[in-house]
């Protein structure tokens, strides 16, 4: 590669498979205007289900047409800063999360990079995911202290977030995963109950061990994943359905069941869905908090052990996080 240039990955068309709608494209390397930085890439963070929508156009608030930039989150180091800039130098590590992510330099408005310590993978686990978990659980699920709260998918990236914000607020956390290894991981987060619906049935479980029901619940996955929890909560629960990656991959699934009204209202439950774009004036307090928490040691980040190396490894890695393979963020390297 010209040393002039750098390397980017897009969506050339709409597809179905994540894999066929991109394509690498080779660009120079742009400068900084007055108020921007010129930054290079280190780790980006693999949103395989945002991805994924994204190249089908099934995303309703975002309306592109394709060539368009992918990628979100992304850490590196300021290698240009422009004339009016005051509050960076080269050198400084930083993190963004403007559109673009999968590409190996970016230039970004100065005021839409945050500096961090460490140009580290693990603060890629905590913007925007863990901070999509933080306001989820607090303002769309409005979480208490003292009730029981059940997240699924308890091991990815979000949900390991996620279970132990809602441990440091003093509930008891259920979580569900798939393998021995994320059992591991969990338990190592003070996971309270670990139910690994491969080998023990989820609903007979919560019905048995929790007659009461759910209090919150943090559900990541659908399908009957959603249906289990939809049946289990408590009088007044609330369930966050924050994605629902087993159908990411596929078409969504098609069902003629009862209405759900029958199952909320005899319990004044509720389920609210949650999408941080609409939920952005809690962004800056939650991002600060959870900085805190994670460079005081009270939150732990777990990033996935797979390396994924280079933009060419992107679709492996996408489909890798949607096959539920991921134990914590799935991110790669540049």
């Amino acid at each position: 590669m010209n040393e002039n240039r750098y390397k980017k990955l897009v969506a050339k068309q709409l597809s179905q498979d994540f894999k066929s709608a991109v394509e690498i494209v080779e660009i120079p390397i742009p400068q900084p205007a007055a108020d921007q930085l010129l930054i290079e890439n280190k780790f980006a963070g693999i949103n395989g289900g945002f991805d994924t929508l994204l190249c089908r156009g099934e995303i309703p608030y975002i309306n592109l047409t394709p060539p368009f930039d992918l990628g979100v989150e992304a850490v590196g180091e300021v290698v240009a800063i422009g004339e009016n800039v005051e509050d960076f130098q080269i050198g400084d590590a930083v993190i963004t999360t403007a559109r673009g992510g999968y590409r190996e330099y970016q230039v970004i408005d100065a005021n839409l990079a945050l500096e961090v310590r460490e140009a580290t993978p693990e603060l890629l686990t905590l913007m925007p995911t863990g901070v999509s978990a933080l306001v989820a659980l607090e303002q769309a699920g409005e979480m208490k202290s003292n009730e029981v709260v059940l997240v699924t998918a308890a091991a990815g990236g979000t949900g390991h977030i996620a279970v132990q914000l809602a441990k440091l607020a003093n509930n008891h956390v259920i979580g569900t995963c798939s393998t021995k290894e994320k059992m591991q991981m969990l338990e190592e987060l003070g996971c309270d109950r670990i139910i690994n619906y491969r080998t023990e049935n989820l609903p007979e479980v919560l019905q048995q061990e929790y007659p009461k029901g759910i209090d919150l619940i943090f559900e990541c996955v659908g399908k009957q994943v959603f249906d289990n929890c939809l049946d289990n909560l408590a009088i007044r629960g609330r369930l966050v359905t924050i994605g629902h990656i087993s159908e990411y991959a596929k078409n969504i699934e098609q069902v003629t069941q009862p209405r759900i009204y029958h199952q909320l209202m005899w319990k004044a439950a509720s389920v609210r869905g949650f999408l941080m774009p609409h939920y952005q004036e809690y962004m800056t307090e939650a991002r600060d908090r959870l900085l805190n928490l994670f460079y005081t040691d009270k939150l732990k980040v777990a990033v996935d052990p797979t390396h994924f190396h280079g933009l060419e490894s992107i679709p492996t890695a996408v489909e890798y996080l949607l096959t539920g393979q991921n134990c914590g963020k799935v991110v790669v390297k540049f």
